[in-house]
Order: C-alpha cells, then structure tokens, then sequence
C-alpha cells in the first residue's frame, strides 16, 4: 500500500465508523455486527500506526461513540460534562489476546495483585452522581465529555434507589453502570410495536438506549428496565480494591452484580469465562462478554489510560451463538428501490435470546459463495447479537441431487426482466413506478419517522393501496376523512389523527423532505448535506453532476443517483405534487442578524462550550461572522471551549490566529454573559472537564 492508498482507506475506515458509530449510539439501529466494527478500527489502528502522519486528533481510534445528537438542541434533554469522563474498554475476542493482556500486567507490576472478573452487560452506559445520599443527577455516556441529563427518567427505572441508605457513603460521589432491557420487556415491547405498525428494535441494547432517551418519564418507567452499577471512578471513596468498594455500594442499597469473580492468575479467568460462555444463556438480560479488571485501586492509578480506554481493564467478547438448522426455501423480496435480496426461510432455532426464523443471504454472489443448495442445512449466528446471518453450509447434511437455488430473472412482484447495473452486486427491477412492492416500499419510506413521520404502517399502506387511494406519497396529501373510514378498523379518531400528522409533516425541514422522496443511496446525513449545499430543490434540480460532486462526502455513485433521479419526468412532477401540497423544498431562512460586529471574520470552534456548538455557530452567524471547519491563513479567530483539540491550537499557533476562549467571544458581540466569568450557567451544575481534573476513568 502506498502513501496515497493509505490515506485513501484511513480516511474511509474513519468515515465508515464514524456513521456506525452514529446508527449504533444515536439512531439505536446497528447495521455492523460489534465484531466487524472492532475488525475495521483495529485495522485503522495499525494504518495510523503505520502512517502516523494521517493520525488526526478526532479519530475514532482515539475519541469514544457518542450517543449526543449533533444539531439537536432541541433534543429536550440538558447536557452536562462528566466530573471524570467516560472512556470505553478494549476488545479482545480471543482467549490468546486475554493472555497477552495478563502477560502485560504481570510484566509491567512488581508487588502482588488480582483480577476481578464482571460479566460485559449489553446495555447502554449511565452515570449516576449521589449528594448527600440523595440522587442528584444521572448522564448518559455522550461523547465521554459531555452526556445528556436523563434524571427523571433514571428514577422511573425501580431498582436505581431515590436515597442510600446504610452509612459510609461520600458527602459526593459518581457511579457508573448499564441500564438493561431484560429479554421479557423486550418481547413485550416489540409485541406492542408490531400491533402499532411501529418499526421493531433490533435487540434489547437498542430499545434500552431508546427507552433511556424518551421525552416521557412514565414511559420509561413502562417500559420494565433495570440497571446494574460496576465502577466508581478512582479517587471517590477510599477502598484499597474495586471489589470492596462495589461491596459497599451494595451495602448502600445500590444494584450491583454478585456475579464476579476474584482471580489470581490466567487460568482462573480463562475458566470464568468458560463458565459464563454457557451460564449466560439461562440469564434472563443480554450479555455479551467478560470484564477483566486489576482489582488493586493503586495499580490502576500506576497504570493510567490511553486516549480512549483504561491500561488496567480488557474486555472478552463472546463468540456470537451459533446454530445448526435446515432452510426450509427461499423468498425473493423486492426493496423500495428495486434492489432483490434472496431470504432464507429457517427452520426456528433460538440463538441470544430470540428465536430466529430467517437470515439475508444479501445477493445472488453471496448464495454462490456459500455454494447453497436446496435444502442444505447451515450454520446461523447473531453477528453482535443483532442481525441473523447464515456463515457456512453443513455438506455432511446435504441431501444428494440438491439443486443450486435459482436466483430470479423477472420481478418477483411484477414480472418486469430484471437488469444489474454495472458495478452493482445487486440485480433491481427497473419497474419503479409499476411495481406494487417497490410502490408501497417507497410511501412507506416517507412516511417513517426518520422522513416525514406520518401516522401509519405497513398494513395501512397495503390497505390505501389496494383501495387505489395511494399510489405515490403526494396521493396521501389529497386523503380525505371520508376517504379513511373505508380502512378496515378504522374510526373517526383514527382518521383524525393520521390527518393532523399530515399536517404537522408540511412543517418537515427541506432536508428531511429530501431524504423522505426516496433518491437512491441519499441516506439522511446525505440528504441533509445535500440540501444545506444548495439551499432549495430548484437550485438542485438545475444543478450539474459536477455541482453535486462538490458537496462535501458525495461521490461519484451519489452524484449520478441524484443527477438522474432529478431527470426523470415522473420524479418532477411528484416533487411539484409535493410542493403544491405545501411541504418545505428549501431551508429556512437564517434568523435575523443581532448586529455586524464579526462582519468579515473567519471563526473555527473547537472543544466544549456552555451551550451546544451549533448554538455557538448560529451565534457567530447572528453577528455577521463566518463559521470554518478548519484553520487556515484565512482564519481571524479560534474559538477554543474546554478540552479543544490540539491539532487546530497548534496549527492556530503556527499561523499565529488569535485564540480565544468563550469568555473573550461574548465580550466581542458584546453579550453580557462575558461578564459572568462563564462559571456554571445553572444551580449545581457541573463545572467543564479542564486541564486541572482529575484522571480520567471508564464507562
């Protein structure tokens, strides 16, 4: 691999893991299995290593996922920093890896010490912080720095006491854990979802995260979770091992596991591990691996922290479950944008708490490599617990004279010959405005609460549909009452209420809007670049390929999708359907300017401010300024928050651009806040992680 090739991979493995990092902690919906997204950061991790002048301050090798939602202020929830902030841990998926971890321990430590061995819960992290034996507040993870106030809802949660009791405790103290959706709450949730047309969560991991971050504290306490607490930060009570003070947080009244275990050498963790590699299956919430900890607290504070994870801790990852089971055939289903994707129908098999009854087999080169017969019976696992996969063919089990599957060469649905685009793995059904399936697939798509979240699901669909009332997402907006009341079960409440989410989704923003019509490989971050580009979809209609390449993170398999979609007659005339039913096709105007006193100025921010970076950026905006990414000889300012990164001081430094704080900002717009000392903006708050805070610690 050369220079330019390196660079090239660097930063696609950057870019592919930050998005999957934004579907897993953010959107709740992994499409990369934890081991295939582990894979490719250990493969950056060496590139960098190899390359390390393409090692950048914001890595994800060095920074933490974070479960913030970037330009959502109006998220609901208030954002605080952690008093010490919230690293992840290493991943191991080896017994072999776990030994070289404890080969290093033993090298690198002179006096005697243990290892407290956890059970690796799969849920999703909080902090809680206890004043006075009271709860006073509990954070998500965030980005590590910063996490998202969800302190009404964590009391809704019945086993995270209001109040400790026993003595002993800290005047103040934080403490760390995972709130979990037990297998039987997750059944039931999706259950209630399934009868409310509600797209499913993918696992319990995924509905706890969502739960956690509800505007209704009554529904998280509907919603059955619990939590488990492992760690108090170093430093915070006067313990001299992490097992005695998670037994006196016990004795406090807080839910802490009993199942872990003191080790003293390899061989006793490599046989916890082997316990709880079989044991979990009977636990009644997901696991998914093994936490190895140097249980002395003064050996961890000796051995410190990475940029992104402690040097004193490891995690063990379990094998994903595997069974052995029959495929009973194969179904060929038609996607919204044409794409056919072969299904396994299985014999059900239970693997990591669900039952599973079929598996993706992708495309027709994925059945070819498996070499899948009729029949065969093959091995299925839940990569990460999430997605069922078919891995390989059982051929002892194959019964003589099977035949190859043979993959479709018309639509399933409407017949229509099927083409495969050059380049494509996939073969489509050019029929997209004749196909029922692709018909429904993409009004469907609209109609999601990621698009334009109208009120209705597949059944309702089906049924506008086959009553010829709905052929396209401009045909919901001409729906009458009357209209709906033919829809089996439906009454005039439900009618009502579909109504008003039509009319709440004409409030949709343009780029929303843009995502909701449906153009090929246009996925939300990229339709919400494309339309902050070029402002309304009449400057993107008139815009060439080379305009579109221009946005930033828009290739050439995009540009052409884009390019092509807006040529085509029938997309133009559902765009002017759409936009004479009033939806947004252009993004609103900036507000009003609050003066001219950065008329001219170049600004870059970096780090973590009192309020929210967009609300930082409007604020520039607001007084006339220019809001940069990076710093450059064109930089005037660097507007430097807590914990900036250090790439952009020192670049700031050699160009010698003045640097300013958030102090010094208000003080040029003239805000009176400058006169503050910018010390906490709310009663008890926290005060921004510094230069000066203590060390660092996980979860």
């Amino acid at each position: 691999m050369d220079r330019t090739q390196a660079k090239h991979r660097i930063d696609e493995l950057k870019a592919l893991l930050w998005e999957n990092s934004r579907l897993y902690y953010v959107e709740n919906a992994p499409v990369m299995s934890d081991y295939e997204y582990d894979q490719r950061m250990h493969e950056l991790e060496a590139l960098e290593a190899e390359w390390p002048e393409f090692a950048t301050a914001d890595s994800p090798t060095r920074r933490v996922g974070s479960d913030l939602e970037e330009g959502k202020a109006e998220s609901g929830f208030a954002k605080y920093p952690h008093k010490y902030p919230m690293l992840s841990l290493g991943n191991t998926y080896s017994i072999e890896e776990v030994e070289e971890f404890a080969d290093r321990a033993a090298k690198s430590i002179e006096t005697p010490f243990t290892y407290c061995c956890e059970l690796k819960f799969d849920g999703t992290a909080i902090c809680l912080t206890y004043r006075n034996g009271v709860l006073f507040r509990a954070l998500t993870r965030g980005d590590g720095k910063m996490g998202d106030d969800v302190t009404e809802n964590a009391k809704r949660i019945a086993n995270i006491p209001h109040r400790l009791k026993g003595t002993g405790w800290p005047e103040e103290f934080e403490i760390r854990g995972e709130v979990l959706m037990p297998y039987a709450s997750f059944d039931r949730l999706n259950h209630e979802r399934e009868l409310q047309e509600e797209p499913l969560f993918a696992n319990p991991r995924n509905a706890a995260s969502g739960s956690l971050k509800l505007q209704d504290p009554e529904e998280v306490g509907r919603r059955g979770l619990f939590c488990t607490l492992y760690h108090i930060p170093t430093g915070q009570v006067d313990y001299p091992t992490h097992d005695a003070a998670l037994k006196a947080a016990a004795s406090w009244g807080l839910p802490i596991s009993d199942e872990r275990r003191i080790c003293r050498n390899i061989e006793e963790i490599e046989a916890f591990i082997g316990h709880w590699d079989t044991a979990r299956k009977e636990l009644p919430f997901p696991t998914d691996g093994i936490v190895i900890k140097i249980n002395e607290m003064d050996i961890q504070q000796e051995l410190g922290f990475t940029a992104k994870s402690p040097r004193w801790a490891v995690a063990y990852k379990f094998k994903a479950e595997e069974a052995c089971t029959p495929i009973l055939s194969i179904d060929y289903q038609v996607g919204r944008t044409g794409a056919v994707t072969p299904v396994a129908n299985l014999q059900p098999v239970f693997l990591s708490g669900t039952m599973v009854k079929r598996a993706t087999l992708v495309n027709e080169d994925q059945i070819r490599m498996l070499d899948i017969h009729e029949g065969d019976w093959v091995y299925v696992e839940k990569g990460g617990e999430i997605i069922p996969k078919i891995t390989a063919v059982e051929p002892s089990k194959r019964v003589p004279g099977a035949k190859e599957p043979a993959f479709p060469t018309h639509c399933p649905d409407c017949g229509t010959p099927l083409v495969k685009p050059e380049g494509e793995a996939r073969w489509f059904c050019p029929n997209g405005t004749g196909c029922p399936t692709q018909i429904k697939g993409r009004i469907l798509h609209f109609l999601s609460r990621k698009a334009m979240n109208i009120l209705a699901g597949e059944a309702t669909v089906e049924q506008l549909y086959n009553l010829d009332l709905v052929h396209s997402p401009a045909d919901l907006y001409t729906l009458t009452e009357n209209q709906l009341l033919q829809l089996e079960g439906w009454k005039e409440r439900s009618a009502a209420r579909f109504l008003q989410s039509l009319r709440e989704s004409r409030k949709v923003p343009f780029e929303r809007v843009l995502f909701a019509i449906g153009i090929r490989y246009v996925g939300e971050t990229t339709a919400r670049d494309i339309a902050r580009h070029f402002g309304n979809i009449e400057a993107l209609k008139a815009a060439s390929r080379e305009d579109i390449l221009a946005v930033p993170e828009v290739g050439d398999v995009i540009a052409d999708s884009v390019y092509n979609f807006l040529r085509a007659d029938t997309n133009l005339l559902e765009i002017a359907r759409l936009q004479q039913a009033g939806l947004q096709f252009a993004v609103e105007a900036p507000a009003e300017k609050a003066s001219d006193l950065l008329a001219g100025k170049t600004i870059v921010i970096s780090g973590n401010f009192s309020i929210s970076r967009d609300e930082m950026k409007a604020l520039i905006e607001a007084n006339g300024g220019k809001n940069s990414g990076s710093v450059s000889g064109k930089t005037d300012y660097l507007l430097a928050g807590t914990k900036p990164g250090p790439e952009k001081i020192k670049k700031a430094e050699e160009l010698g651009i003045s640097i300013i704080d958030e102090e010094q900002f208000y003080a040029l717009i003239g805000d009176a806040r400058s006169e503050s000392g910018m010390t906490d903006q709310t009663e008890g708050a926290s005060s921004p992680v510094g230069p000066e805070d203590p060390e660092p610690t996980l979860f």
